[in-house]
């Protein structure tokens, strides 16, 4: 693990950062740079989880409702990925699909007042396109954050860092392999709104 004054990072981020930009480099030589957000999802893959296939869908499943359509599931199983600054510090926390956050349960997770991150941000710290945001393959060494709402399935649907494209996880990998603590910042389940996942 890596410290710094605001938070902990695990140091394989830090590894996967070095292997990402490289590709990158190379990538954008080759005139296809906006492929590397998903990209930089497969090297992730690749390299802590070989046997977890990216699914690529024909139809964008930015939002909540079109990715539960597109994978046959109910909303709750998207597991959307909610990009969060408190003070200096920026926090990824992923719950399921269908959950709003809980403001006061965050002010007791993190300390302070959360604010969603604007679109361009969220873009330029996870090196992922609104809709395709998820805590795999990232630009910058964020902490992560699992919800407990998210065990309420066996296996959850986050994105791979494209409109088009998702995963196939059980809760407990998914945080295994993002390094994720456990918090609980959810209200009670509610219906799925048109809510982009980032």
């Amino acid at each position: 693990m890596v410290q710094s004054s605001t938070f902990t990072v695990p140091a394989r981020t830090i590894s996967d950062m070095n292997f990402i930009f490289d590709h990158a480099h190379k990538h954008e030589q080759q005139g296809t740079y906006k492929n590397m957000s998903l990209d930089s999802v497969r090297a992730f893959f690749a390299n802590h989880a070989p046997d977890i296939t990216i699914i690529e869908m024909a139809v964008s499943t930015a939002t909540v409702p079109l990715a539960a359509a597109a994978h046959g599931v109910e909303p709750g199983q998207i597991a959307k990925t909610l990009s969060l600054r408190i003070g200096e510090k920026t926090v990824l926390v992923v719950t399921r699909g269908d959950s709003r956050l809980d403001n006061k349960k965050l002010k007791v997770a993190f300390g302070g007042k959360p604010k969603f991150v604007d679109a361009a941000q969220v873009q330029q710290l996870t090196g992922h396109p609104v809709g395709g945001v998820c805590p795999f393959g990232l630009a910058t060494a964020l902490p992560v954050y699992c919800d407990i709402s998210l065990k309420d399935f066996d296996v959850v649907l986050p994105a791979a860092g494209d409109i088009h494209a998702a995963v196939r996880i059980s809760p407990e990998r998914l945080a295994q392999l993002t390094d994720a603590q456990w918090i609980d910042v959810a209200l009670a389940a509610a219906a799925a709104d048109d809510a982009v996942i980032s």
